[in-house]
């Protein structure tokens, strides 16, 4: 059905005549969609059209209002009478009032809605002065009335009154442009004549938000009030301060006529004549008044509510959309059911199963892309962490001699040795065995805490239960502790295992032969601190068995301590190879910036500053030389401290040690006050080749079967326990009934989505049925205000243009020349 508009006849005189059905519903409406919508509160802004109301204290907002209802019904006083914004539906039928926040109470005297209007503020805002956003839904019934909604906004003001609150322009302020900023919101600057029109508060508000003037409409009141000899001729004609849609002038009540009781009508009636005879208005009568304002609103209000249909259509059906898959979740929800209960109870373990194991094996659903998480941590500890806290122990090589010297010494007794005795070998290999339990719990700790951390995360999906999630993460906790003591008992197993018998014709071991012709220069390097190995590149037990060109690591680093004269620190593409740390200007590896060998290099610790968000580390040079130009230090920095350890575990198997490892083990000269003889030196030295030798067997034994043991005591155990028996344990709980017990935020948010679904449902039916495709008459092009820059005012002529627009208010305006 297709609507054709027409304006024929528009009368505040007892009826009222359009010519388009379809153009009238549109304003009933919007009420209805309004209606609809308070159930939902403020949170939910669905920007719909309507006009503002905005203008100073006392600019005669109130007696506009009135003076379209045609009854008293605004509470008046000193200070803030409007405090929250009163939304003023108007309906022409038999006359009667209604409030929202009292539906089905009909108000006849009008003198008790103002005592309501008081009241609901009070409720709301208290006895104070304080302000509320939340608006009061005012609809007026009367057959003196066009259909037309406005919000009555609070005055705008600039010293607070009375116990007013110290910022009440900026809360004001606030308010109003909660309003007047939405793009469906029409603005009404209510002007009084007896000011200045350039300080207009409402106008520049108005300005400030509709810059093009496309929504603002301008109201002059207190015509009345002008000094004798002065009028705003000028300003009704749209010349001072042009608006695109003009300027219509008022005529309110005084006080002194309020005091006196004047009524409505005469007030009309007088407004009438004082335009019909002054002679500057008299010429443009008929588009000034109250009634003129009123039909002009309705006009203008009805296109904009034409225009702004259809994209407000397509935003209630995206929301809608948006909210479908949340309802059906609950629209079924029956809170004290006990068999929703039970199955709900039911499918959340198994989700949280699911979820857990998916955190562990790794899934490609939301993936997170931002940190590793879960199973990734718990490898990267296998493989990064826990090679570098081995590497990590200290190892002082002049006491290990010394302990050595010490142990051959004290076997031979008081004889002299010919043969280098093996006793002193299996004591100090069970010595450097036993220190590796420290590691090895630590790495236990390490993964306890991430299963934990897990827990947490996958417990998050039952936050809508409090009560069952707590419960779910305690017995979980609870669980991975128990297995974390059996794990820790494996772990230090194993290491007394592997001390209870030294193996030495395992197939790895050089034997006593070969220690005791290799020579000093060519000692194999101590094995700790060539096993660590980046998750990529393959593992490597021996640096010499990297290739000088392959590839260690590549990635961003910043270098830090460049002085801020030569460029300050910045970003570099660095790559480390088993020979040199190279950095590039970018990842497109074009420009080298310089390469730096990794002889005689070592690794220490940076503190981290209070100011920086990064992590750092610096390199130097074991012979006290510059590592990079004139610097002796090189501090390299990155974003998180998992990064600084894989950073370090990568230089490591390069052989770029921490500082207070000891690699190649030159004695330095005895601590002790005696010197060894040449016999006793080969002695130590066969020792300690053969110590290094069956270390490194240990060393790949404990980093093979550590992943391996926590595999299987913890990790896995805690996914089959979270899969099949936490389910029994929870039901096994005594207060099991009150573990779906919905959090309150929760039960909110349920109501909130219901009611606004049902509410985005209401108003898409409402809208269903009405027709867009109506003829209304369109925007008044911009108005040219550019020749105001350099022009005399008073020099200037108005000539009215007629044409279709409503109540013709706009004009054209052409200089003149003097």
């Amino acid at each position: 059905m297709v609507f054709c508009v027409q304006v024929v006849d528009s009368r505040i005189d007892g009826s009222v005549t359009m010519g388009n059905r379809g153009m009238e519903e549109l304003i009933p409406l919007v009420n209805k969609l309004q209606d609809a919508f308070s159930t939902i509160g403020q949170s939910y802004n669905l920007d719909l059209p309507q006009i503002a109301v905005v203008g100073g204290q006392s600019a005669g907002k109130s007696s506009v209002l009135e003076n379209f209802v045609g009854r008293d019904f605004l509470p008046r006083g000193s200070g803030i009478v409007t405090r929250r914004p009163l939304v003023l539906q108007l309906v022409s039928a038999i006359e009667y009032a209604e409030f929202l926040h009292c539906r089905g109470k009909l108000f006849l005297d009008f003198q008790e809605v103002r005592q309501e209007i008081e009241a609901e503020t009070t409720r709301l805002t208290g006895p104070n002065k304080g302000l509320s956003p939340v608006p009061i839904n005012l609809r007026v019934y009367s057959p003196h009335v066009l259909n037309l909604t406005l919000v009555d906004l609070p005055g705008i003001t600039k010293v607070p009154v009375g116990d007013q609150p110290a910022d009440i322009e900026y809360q004001v302020r606030d308010m109003i442009m909660q309003f007047i900023c939405r793009e469906n919101c029409l603005v009404l600057a209510v002007t009084p004549a007896n000011t200045d029109l350039a300080n207009s508060d409402a106008l520049k508000l108005a300005k400030d938000v509709d810059p093009q003037g496309q929504r603002t409409i301008g109201v002059i009141t207190k015509l009345d009030l002008m000094d004798e000899g002065t009028d705003a001729r000028h300003i009704l004609e749209n010349r001072l301060l042009p608006l695109r849609r003009g300027y219509i002038g008022l005529v309110n009540r005084s006080q002194k006529d309020i005091d006196g009781k004047k009524g409505i009508e005469a007030a009309l009636a007088a407004e009438r004549r004082f335009f019909l005879t002054h002679p500057a208005y008299r010429h443009m009568a008929d588009r000034m008044g109250t009634p003129h304002l009123q039909k002009v609103l309705n006009q203008q209000l009805t296109n904009h509510i034409r225009d702004s249909l259809p994209a407000f259509r397509s935003r209630l059906q995206g929301q809608l959309l948006a909210l479908d898959k949340e309802v059906e979740d609950y629209k079924h929800f029956k809170a004290h059911d006990p068999e929703r209960k039970t199955k709900a109870l039911l499918l959340l373990i198994q989700k949280f199963s699911a979820d857990f194991e998916k955190h562990i094996e790794g899934s490609g659903h939301l993936v997170d892309t931002e940190e590793l998480s879960g199973g990734a941590r718990i490898n990267r500890i296998f493989h990064e962490r826990f090679p570098f806290e081995l590497v990590k122990m200290e190892f002082d090589e002049r006491e290990l001699r010394r302990e050595i010297s010490y142990a051959i010494r004290n076997i031979h007794g008081i004889r002299t040795g010919l043969f280098t005795p093996d006793q002193a070998f299996e004591a100090i290999v069970k010595k450097q065995i036993v220190k590796l339990k420290g590691p090895c719990v630590k790495c236990v700790d390490m993964v306890i805490q991430e299963l934990i951390a897990t827990v947490r995360q996958c417990t998050a999906m039952l936050g809508s239960f409090p009560r069952l999630r707590e419960e779910t993460e305690k017995i979980v906790t609870t669980h991975i502790r128990e297995r974390e003591s059996h794990a820790k008992e494996q772990v230090l197993l194993l290491i007394d295992v592997q001390v209870a018998y030294i193996n030495t014709n395992h197939e790895d071991f050089i034997g006593f032969a070969n220690a005791q012709h290799r020579s000093t220069h060519t000692n194999k390097k101590r094995l700790a601190g060539n096993q660590v190995t980046s998750v990529i590149p393959p593992v490597i037990s021996d640096p010499r068995s990297l290739t000088p060109e392959q590839v260690i690591r590549k990635g961003w680093l910043t270098i830090n301590n460049i002085s801020i004269m030569k460029g300050g620190a910045k970003e570099y593409w660095f790559i480390l190879t088993a020979e040199s740390l190279s950095w590039f200007k970018d990842d497109e590896e074009k420009e080298k910036k310089y390469m730096l060998p990794l002889d005689n290099l070592k690794l220490r610790d940076v503190e981290k500053s209070f100011m920086s968000s990064k992590y750092a580390y610096a390199i130097f040079n074991t012979e006290q030389r510059n590592v990079y130009k004139d610097y002796k230090f090189l501090e390299l920095a990155c974003g998180c401290q998992e990064e600084l350890d894989s950073w370090k575990a990568s230089l490591l198997r390069a052989g770029v040690y921490p500082e207070k490892v000891t690699v190649d083990g030159e004695c330095g000269g005895s601590s002790d006050s005696f010197t060894m003889d040449p016999q006793l030196e080969r002695q130590v030295e066969t020792i300690r080749n053969l110590v290094d030798s069956y270390m490194d067997i240990v060393y790949r034994a404990i980093r093979d079967l550590l992943p391996k043991t926590l595999m299987h005591l913890i990790i896995n155990n805690v996914k089959e326990y979270v899969g099949s028996d936490l389910l029994v344990q929870i039901y096994s709980l005594t207060e099991k009934s009150v573990l779906m017990d919905e959090s309150p935020e929760q039960e909110r948010r349920r109501e909130e989505v219901l009611r606004t679904h049902s509410a985005l449902k209401e108003a898409l039916a409402i809208i269903g049925d009405i027709s867009t495709s109506t003829c209304s008459t369109p925007l008044p092009p911009p108005v040219d205000s550019s020749w105001l820059h350099g022009a005399n005012p008073i020099l200037t002529q108005v000539t009215p243009t007629p044409h279709h627009y409503p109540g013709n208010i706009h004009t054209q305006v052409t200089p003149t020349t003097p």
